[in-house]
């Protein structure tokens, strides 16, 4: 009998982690999205009935799952590109030869990434306080009237966005800057020598030369951001008038509020489809 390859007992475990913890619950998933499985089928088994494919339609007939979808493609497609501007105008700055201490920068933009979101959410509701909160007074302060940023629905979700970047973007930052700090000096230098200017050089050298970078935080951004849901549910619980609800918050609703567990599996395949699909099309508009 053939021994298998030595290298096979190294990855084994990982292999066998992964299919516990990854494969059979996705698989599980994708059996409960064909079923009624409810609060009632987790008492008594016996009330667990095949459906087929009742939990897709019910959703293409759902009017609460096309709101979550438009406010998440709203997210998605205003947040995604500002939180990777930022990232890189953070980066380039960051990584300037005349920035000095620039760990210290890097650490310090970075220190939102690692904070606990419900305590930036608490900090961030004061900010957004309609009547006491910092932001309304810097627009008073210019002559603007103060905005109610979470109970206006028309508000409510571009505070989300600004909140997320602030959050996220030190993680996209420094991902640039391992980029930037990869592109050789020499090249800025013969550009230089010929007569190219700092636009010039961003243009032509450390745009292109990115490329690989951004698709990467472009991906991670992407799907990151299809995936929303703590700031919602923190900040807003996906109101006013479901402006803020979010596909993952619906998912979360469905499933460990009404305990509808099958019809919840529904829409996080649904989700998963649609990040996959979105991601696919990133990385060929990339190339």
């Amino acid at each position: 009998m053939k021994r298998c390859n030595p290298a096979f007992w190294f990855v084994a475990p990982a292999l066998a982690l992964i299919l516990v913890f990854f494969v059979l619950p996705v698989a599980a998933a994708l059996a409960l999205s064909f079923t009624d499985f409810d609060l009632y089928a987790l008492g008594d088994p016996a009330r667990l009935r095949f459906i087929g494919f009742g939990n897709y339609r019910r959703l293409l007939a759902d009017a609460e799952f096309w709101t979550a979808l438009k406010n998440t493609l709203y997210f998605v497609i205003v947040g995604g590109p500002l939180s990777v501007l930022v990232s890189l105008a953070a980066a380039l700055l960051v990584n300037h030869r005349l920035t000095p201490l620039k760990g210290l920068f890097r650490s310090l933009l970075f220190l939102p990434v690692v904070t606990t979101l419900v305590a930036v959410a608490v900090v961030w509701r004061y900010v957004y306080q309609p009547r006491y909160g910092m932001l309304n007074h810097l627009l008073e302060a210019l002559g603007i009237d103060s905005i109610d940023w979470l109970g206006d629905p028309d508000w409510a979700m571009p505070a989300i966005i600004l909140m997320a970047v602030w959050k996220n973007f030190g993680f996209n930052m420094i991902v640039f800057v391992a980029g930037l700090q990869s592109i050789p000096e020499s090249l800025y230098e013969a550009a230089a020598i010929d007569g190219a200017g700092p636009r010039q050089q961003l243009l032509y050298i450390t745009l292109p030369l990115l490329a690989p970078t951004f698709l990467f935080v472009g991906v991670v951004t992407l799907i990151g951001h299809f995936q929303l849901f703590a700031e919602p549910y923190v900040m807003t619980q996906g109101g006013p008038a479901n402006s803020t609800l979010s596909i993952a918050l619906l998912m979360y609703q469905q499933g460990f509020r009404w305990w509808n567990l099958g019809y919840a599996s529904a829409i996080a395949f649904v989700l998963f489809s649609i990040v996959l699909a979105a991601t696919v099309l990133q990385a060929r508009l990339e190339k």
